[in-house]
């Protein structure tokens, strides 16, 4: 931490009495509450922070990096900060396991392996005291907690055969912008809708939740309208800018994703984000609402804006499909889906897309069951901003972006770098 404020001990212990106050208060109210900082201090060391990460980030990623190597006995607060200094996306926590951070998508041991003991000492000092008791009783539960200046963490607890293990999400104290994720400008048309669909899919890593964000965030400054969001846990956060913003999490706030929609209907709601599609009763409220003069906003675990459209519909029965066609022909206006690629120099990774905009002719072959022909009527429509991924790997080849290789493990056809 910085000389003159908390140690990495105030932090930890601080972190630790947050979460067992389930997150009510905010980390730099306590240091102030426990006389460890003045006001003016608290704000002081968040700034530094802030400084601290973007310098990290400035650095050549590519430079070799010392090994990293902490302590089995290492805090929480001392392997979060961690982390976040070397720009791991994810901690890995497990028992009979050493401690691993991924980082540029790849997994690196940071420590020797974890007792048992120690493993449970972790998840105790992170989970709010509500979850431990769903830990107990399921075996697994979700949560997520910020720490002030530092970074947001999303994070799932589990019991395996070994004892108990904890993979933790880092997610940026604010939502990032297009341009930070390396995105095309060009994405914001998809939140000048009124109504309709759009969907955000992918792998699970992929990023999917930091490009929804960065839409919602986009209509937050720029629209006077109600924004509800359903996720599990809640990640990002979103103060009221233009909008009035109401996040509500499954599990703590509701039953369900379909439970929050329903709700949210009879709330006077202009734009609906929704976490995740999961199942039939979420996608048809989705498309309802949709229908009916709602912006809606959603994630789905697929790969390919195509696969995306048969996805859809065939969570339905088949006595339905005909009819759900019908309603995504008419409700959808774009399908964004993404992977994250190892940038060639070692600096991270970058985004490469795949984007279906709901023309009329894709609208028409939604409706006729004709999905199978929708590749080649991208490959056509570019000037409608269709981009087909193989085209987005390709381009990242040809500018030297990314490895040949690296492309081709994400679905570039071997040796096809024509541009």
């Amino acid at each position: 931490m910085q000389e003159g404020l908390v140690t990495e001990d105030q932090l930890s212990e601080a972190t630790s009495l947050q979460s067992r106050e389930d997150g009510r208060r905010r980390l730099g109210d306590i240091f102030i509450d426990l006389g460890w900082l003045s006001e003016d201090q608290a704000v002081l060391l968040a700034a530094r922070q802030r400084e601290e990460a973007a310098r990290t980030a400035d650095v050549d990623a590519s430079a070799p990096r010392a090994r990293l190597e902490l302590s089995p006995q290492a805090s929480a607060g001392e392997i979060l900060m961690t982390a976040v200094d070397v720009g791991a996306s994810d901690i890995h926590v497990q028992s009979a396991a050493p401690l691993r951070f991924r980082i540029h998508g790849e997994l690196e041991v940071v420590s020797s392996a974890l007792t048992p003991a120690r493993a449970e000492e972790l998840a105790v000092s992170l989970l709010p005291p509500g979850h431990r008791e769903l830990l107990a009783a399921e075996g697994q539960v979700d949560f997520a907690f910020s720490v002030p200046g530092l970074a947001r963490f999303r994070g799932n607890a589990y019991r395996h055969r070994r004892g108990t293990g904890i993979v933790l999400r880092l997610i940026g104290g604010r939502a990032p912008t297009l341009t930070e994720l390396g995105l095309p400008l060009a994405l914001a048309r998809f939140t000048n809708y009124q109504q309709g669909l759009v969907l955000v899919t992918g792998p699970s890593g992929c990023g999917k939740t930091s490009t929804m964000a960065a839409l919602l965030d986009l209509i937050n400054q720029e629209r006077r309208e109600h924004l509800v969001t359903a996720e599990q846990p809640i990640e990002y956060l979103f103060p009221s800018r233009l909008c009035v913003v109401n996040q509500r999490q499954v599990g703590k706030h509701s039953r369900s994703f379909a439970q929050v929609l329903r709700a949210a209907l009879r709330q006077d709601p202009d734009v609906i984000a929704l976490g995740d599609l999961l199942d039939h009763e979420t996608i048809s409220l989705a498309l309802t609402a949709a229908e009916t003069g709602h912006l809606v906003l959603g994630t789905l675990h697929t790969s390919g804006a195509i696969r995306t459209i048969d996805r859809i519909i065939g969570a339905f029965p088949p006595a339905e499909q005909d009819q759900i066609r019908v309603m995504l022909s008419e409700s959808l206006r774009a399908v964004i889906s993404q992977r994250l690629v190892r940038r060639a120099d070692g600096a991270g990774r970058v985004a490469a897309l795949e984007i279906l905009v709901v023309t009329r002719a894709v609208s028409h072959l939604i409706r006729e069951n004709k999905t199978f022909q929708l590749e080649g009527l991208m490959q056509t429509a570019k000037a409608d901003g269709m981009v087909l991924l193989e085209d987005s790997l390709r381009q990242l080849v040809s500018d030297g972006v990314v490895s040949q290789e690296a492309a081709e493990r994400h679905g570039l056809g071997r040796g096809d770098t024509k541009a």
